[in-house]
């Protein structure tokens, strides 16, 4: 424990990052339990397709949703994610809704945004398309 003490003192720096990775991990973790938006594997994306006739929403640029994308996805254009334009969706806002991005990160942000404009079910695919690929799961070209 001494030691420890030492190093931290000589290397001021080093500890304070040390320290700041550990808070945003902390952070991060604590953030996404806590969260109102909820993360569904892809089994269970599938289920929600298949049985709760979920809607997906893929959020990544048109030139990736053409290259590949889940079955039956809606896509939103940039400018329209930009202004939080969520008309394509109106007809579905009591039906699950999954937020897709190309991993994972930037999806969070649109569902939290769709939660505030009243969508009530709104879910985030872990890992995003990657993780549906992944799986060898379908997509549409």
């Amino acid at each position: 424990m001494d030691q420890l003490i030492a190093f931290a003192s000589d290397n001021i720096v080093l500890a304070g990052v040390w320290v700041a990775l550990v808070g945003m991990l902390v952070f991060s973790y604590i953030s996404t339990l806590t969260s109102s938006i909820k993360e569904v594997n892809t089994h269970e994306a599938t289920l929600l397709m298949n049985k709760d006739d979920a809607v997906v929403f893929d959020t990544r640029a048109t030139k990736d949703f053409k290259a590949g994308h889940i079955l039956g996805a809606k896509q939103i254009k940039p400018e329209e994610l930009r202004e939080k334009n969520f008309a394509k969706l109106e007809n579905s806002k009591d039906k699950p809704i999954i937020v897709v991005c190309a991993m994972g990160n930037q999806a969070r942000g649109t569902a939290g945004a769709m939660s505030k404009a009243g969508f009530t079910n709104v879910k985030v695919l872990k890992g995003g398309m990657n993780a549906w690929q992944s799986a060898s799961l379908p997509i549409s070209k």
